[in-house]
């Protein structure tokens, strides 16, 4: 009998959430589009795109997804934070300081490398198998500080881009935008223990 797929929900508010379901799709898994609390327990992991982040979280404030969100992490699911979505995870924002879900232990800084006009792709040195990774910086976030508790997997120019506490993964890049599964393909292995 063939198991049923794995099922992903991607924050469905802004950002590409349908770049990410194709590539999830393509690893075989069965992705939604989340937009309400109550579509959160059916789902083995979950993703938050990029997208403009304090919209995200007025979004998830409005919809009273911020707990539900907090629940999910608590039951070991994955979740992985792309671009505003790694804002949101982490422990710490700045440039200018914004609330967030506390997820993972890291400080990050929003818009750091420019505006729109210096979004660039660039190759990461990552840990994962299959050498560098291409990645998309758009407007993207930095990381400044990571926790001891946090496994830094990629890094451009010796700065942390891709990062993981237990079941918390964090990008300042997006990875749905390349050909390169292997960040989602991190996650769907996670969601599969």
């Amino acid at each position: 009998m063939e198991k049923s797929p794995i099922i992903i929900g991607v924050l469905a508010i802004q950002g590409d959430f349908a770049a990410h379901r194709r590539m999830l799709e393509r690893l075989g898994a069965s992705a939604i589009e989340v937009r309400h609390a109550e579509e959160l327990p059916s789902l083995q992991g979950l993703i938050l795109p990029g997208g403009e982040s304090t919209t995200m979280l007025k979004f998830l404030t409005e919809e009273r997804l911020l707990e539900p969100i907090l629940r999910f992490a608590e039951s070991a699911k994955p979740i992985f934070g792309t671009c505003a979505g790694a804002i949101l995870l982490a422990r710490e924002v700045m440039n200018p300081p914004q609330t967030s879900l506390h997820l993972i232990d890291l400080t990050i800084e929003r818009n750091a490398y420019g505006r729109q006009v210096d979004s660039f792709i660039g190759e990461v040195e990552t840990t994962i198998a299959g050498g560098a990774m291409e990645a998309v910086f758009i407007r993207a976030p930095r990381i400044t500080a990571v926790g001891e508790g946090v496994t830094v997997l990629a890094t451009s120019n010796g700065e942390p881009v891709f990062v993981q506490d237990r079941n918390i993964f964090a990008a300042t890049f997006h990875p749905e935008l390349t050909n390169d599964e292997r960040a989602h393909r991190l996650v769907l292995d996670y969601a599969k223990r």
